[in-house]
């Protein structure tokens, strides 16, 4: 389990996270979302003890990390895959972990077995691909059969199966007991793998609560709608609290306003409809939604219009 209270850090005048307090419960995945510069990787580093917090206090299964006799057996983490010495052989660079915590040398073998890497065992890790980085760090994580797990972009560099490999492992040790803890971009995955979600938005917690609740709180209604006159229908029913996205030709996504109410406008001005599809909100519409205004970098999005081929200098 991990527990934050109250917990602040402040780099040279400027807060990263901005006294927070959570839970991380056992038996569950707890996903960890936030855009870029939210304090994710920093609550994350504060945990494992790599920052010391400012403020307030961050404990995996009541101790400070520090205050673990052998650290590896109660909590395994992957925060920074290629922080591996690029000469050494996979097996070896497991073996010194090991040798740390008097892990047997059957336990970095079975661990490698499991991430994958048995074959690539005598390999300079300095030759590996960003996927091949990255099952060595969970291997690491892995090798204290911890109680604890925290994952920090687990998916980042691997192909389709290794993501669903890491979905199942993180399920599959969740379902064994453990508490874990992960942060990722990739919205898709996070739906199908978290049970609990925390988004974290400039260095505050901007939810706290199980996947459905998130889901169910995401706010505005949503309604796929096609008609013959698209046009008119989008300036008939725009109005404050509405907006209107157009997701292809003859196509609109109406957020904020209900199917009913759509389909009134159309008909008060003789527009046929052919499609009307309410929506349920997805996990990326939902975090769209709780850190909007919380991105520390706004881009601007250029639609070409429909039927134009933009140019390219």
């Amino acid at each position: 389990m991990i527990e934050a209270r109250s917990l602040a850090k402040v780099f040279g005048g400027k807060t990263a996270v901005d006294d927070i307090s959570f839970d991380v419960q056992p038996g569950k995945v707890t996903g960890f979302l936030g855009p870029n510069g939210a304090g994710k990787s920093t609550t994350m580093r504060m945990i494992m003890g790599l920052d010391y917090p400012t403020a307030g206090s961050v404990t995996v299964n009541r101790r400070l990390y520090a205050d673990h006799k052998a650290p590896l057996r109660e909590v395994g983490a992957l925060l920074e895959a290629r922080a591996v010495h690029p000469k050494r052989t996979a097996y070896n660079h497991l073996r010194a972990l090991a040798a740390s915590h008097g892990i047997p040398k059957e336990r970095i073998i079975e661990v490698m077995e499991l991430t994958g890497l048995g074959a690539a065992a005598n390999k300079r890790v300095g030759g590996f691909s960003m996927g091949m980085g990255q099952r060595l760090g969970i291997a690491a994580a892995l090798l204290g059969d911890p109680r604890t797990l925290i994952f920090d972009e687990p998916v980042n560099g691997l192909d389709p199966e290794g993501v669903q490999w890491v979905r199942h492992l993180a399920r599959g040790l969740a379902a064994e007991g453990r508490t874990v803890f992960i942060s990722s971009h990739l919205m898709s995955e996070m739906a199908v793998t978290a049970d609990h979600l925390i988004v974290i938005g400039r260095g505050r917690i901007l939810a706290d609560a199980p996947m459905d609740q998130v889901l169910a709180g995401s706010g505005r209604e949503r309604t796929l709608v096609r008609a013959d006159d698209v046009d008119a229908l989008a300036a008939a029913i725009g109005s404050d609290g509405v907006e209107i996205r157009r997701p292809a030709p003859g196509q609109l996504e109406i957020l904020g306003m209900s199917a009913r109410g759509i389909a009134e406008a159309a008909l008060s001005r003789r527009i046929l409809v052919t499609e009307l599809t309410p929506r349920q909100a997805s996990l990326e519409d939902a975090y769209m939604e709780l850190t909007r205004g919380e991105v520390e970098y706004q881009s601007r999005v250029i639609e070409p219009t429909v039927g134009e081929i933009p140019s390219h200098p």
